[in-house]
């Protein structure tokens, strides 16, 4: 992959100076100024496309106000805050200057070199203005790589409050009841998405821990799911998965589907929809409990924050540029705004005590799941598709030894990913929607001629999507949205990277 120079120390010198802007006047505070007095300068930007309308008229706020005398001239593309390291990764060189992402994807942007350190002036502004659990994400080996934009990556329960009773939503068995009587759905994601599935475990008390090195490297893992208490968390699971009324989903869209669910459990970025589809009959709450042998526990979750990442510059006035238009957008008014035109909850310590924060319902949900929460450190890339197999892999599972070979199954993928050979950490490999695989089965590739990976002939049918991963992680994967395949047929994936395994480019032969 490509990495930009960095030139530390000029960016640090001049971070220095950004500690006091970002709430609704940034300032270049005068010393900047003394160096190059503002500028103009072009910047690309990823966001979801839903925040563009947003970020554009935030951008165009910061080059009317701030006092530094710069002008940004925005470009904003597409690209979800899962996939926004993923895609940094690719290509540095060539990707976005600012990035929102996914807090559990800090360690691979700041190991992978997408990631620019902030500078003393800037991390005293993460500290200062933003709740605790947001500077600690923002931060790997001791030093801070981000501005934290939300305080709200978690999730809880949407329902319908036509359907399930007001007196049943602490009871996962009489939700699901309540759901079956009115023949409507119960959308959770058990089998499609490992971030889900957790609650389970984190209800019995279960625990996954990464450890990483000060360069991001992950070195360890300390995780029990492998145990009588996963075997619970399982048991717990299978009542949902097995009840007839589940779909595994997190889409409040699902509230107007053909049959209709009574209860998505989902986060904050639902909060329009579900009021929309839901009209009068919209409610939100904290996830219920659950019951097994006799024993209570409350369903847990993952709680979470998106940050903005900034890449490493060549010019130390454009990161000087990049910082305050940072500080801006992740400031106390952006982020009052962002809650009350899209519902994201604010990592700014100010903005969450403002009536817009205090009377969304579902940041209150939010809230009172959050004591039953773990918040979400650094994970290994490989884990997603690790613990996302275990729904399925219970799913017809009837005694207590079935659940433990599937856990059993789940722990040793996990330990081998510390057992892998350096040649097997350089290889690539395909994973998706393939010969009967659901994004949980990596199929070899080999090398020939040099950085040129090559996979079996395989089967393929139209419409079946996958990308070429290394090292069975998503550090480095290509391309960057899913290889969609267009006709059936007998193919071989094809892979060419440049001689550091960057700028790949998927292709499919045909098989003789």
């Amino acid at each position: 992959m490509k990495v930009q120079k960095i030139l530390t120390f000029s960016l640090v010198g001049l971070s220095l100076v950004l500690a006091g802007c970002g709430g609704g006047n940034p300032s270049s505070s005068g010393t900047t100024s003394s160096r190059q007095s503002g500028g103009t300068y072009d910047v690309v930007m990823w966001a979801d496309e839903k925040m563009h309308e947003i970020f554009s008229g935030e951008v165009a706020k910061f080059n009317e106000i701030n006092n530094g005398g710069y002008t940004i001239n925005l470009t904003l593309e597409n690209c979800s805050e899962a996939d926004a390291i993923t895609n940094m990764l690719n290509d540095i060189e060539s990707g976005a200057d600012l990035f929102c992402f996914a807090q559990d994807q800090l360690a691979r942007g700041v190991m992978g070199g997408a990631l620019s350190e902030l500078g003393q002036g800037a991390t005293a502004f993460v500290a200062e203005n933003n709740d605790a659990g947001s500077v600690a994400a923002a931060k790997t080996g001791g030093k801070t790589y981000a501005y934290p934009l939300t305080s709200d990556n978690g999730y809880f329960m949407y329902y319908d409050k036509s359907v399930v009773k007001a007196e049943h939503i602490g009871s996962l068995t009489d939700i699901i009841a309540d759901c079956k009587a009115a023949g409507k759905n119960f959308s959770m994601e058990t089998s499609t998405s490992a971030w889900y599935l957790a609650s389970f475990f984190f209800g019995t008390g279960c625990h996954s821990n990464w450890t990483t090195d000060a360069n991001g490297k992950f070195t360890a893992v300390d995780d029990d799911f492998d145990s009588d208490k996963g075997i619970v968390a399982c048991k717990a699971m299978n009542e949902l998965q097995n009840s007839g009324i589940h779909v595994s989903s997190s889409k409040a869209s699902d509230f107007a589907a053909a049959k209709p669910s009574a209860v998505v459990v989902s986060g904050t970025w639902d909060y329009e929809e579900a009021k929309k589809d839901l009209g009068d009959n919209f409610a939100a709450a904290e996830l219920p409990r659950f019951t097994v042998d006799g024993t209570s526990y409350h369903m847990g979750s993952y709680n979470g924050f998106k940050l903005l990442g900034l890449k490493p510059q060549q010019d130390p006035y454009k990161a000087a540029a990049l910082n305050q238009l940072a500080q801006y957008l992740t400031g106390k008014d952006c982020q009052i705004e962002r809650v009350e035109k899209k519902g994201w909850g604010p990592s700014n310590k100010e903005a969450k005590n403002s009536p817009a924060a205090l009377e969304n319902q579902a940041l209150t949900a939010l809230a009172a799941q959050y004591p039953y929460s773990v918040p979400q450190g650094q994970i290994h890339g490989s884990w997603w598709d690790i613990a996302k197999a275990i729904g399925s892999d219970i799913k017809d599972a009837k005694t207590d030894a079935d659940y433990k070979a599937a856990l059993d199954l789940y722990k040793g993928k996990i330990d081998d990913l510390f057992k892998m050979s350096p040649e097997e950490q350089r290889a690539f490999t395909v994973i998706g929607q393939l010969c009967d695989t659901n994004w949980d089965t990596d199929f070899p590739m080999t090398e020939s001629p040099a950085n040129t990976w090559k996979s079996a002939a395989l089967e393929l049918k139209a419409g079946n999507e996958f990308k070429c991963r290394q090292g069975k992680s998503w550090d480095v994967a290509y391309p960057s949205s899913n290889f969609k395949v267009e006709a059936d047929g007998t193919y071989i994936i094809q892979l060419v990277t440049d001689k550091d395994g960057g700028n790949g480019v998927v292709t499919l032969v045909p098989a003789n």
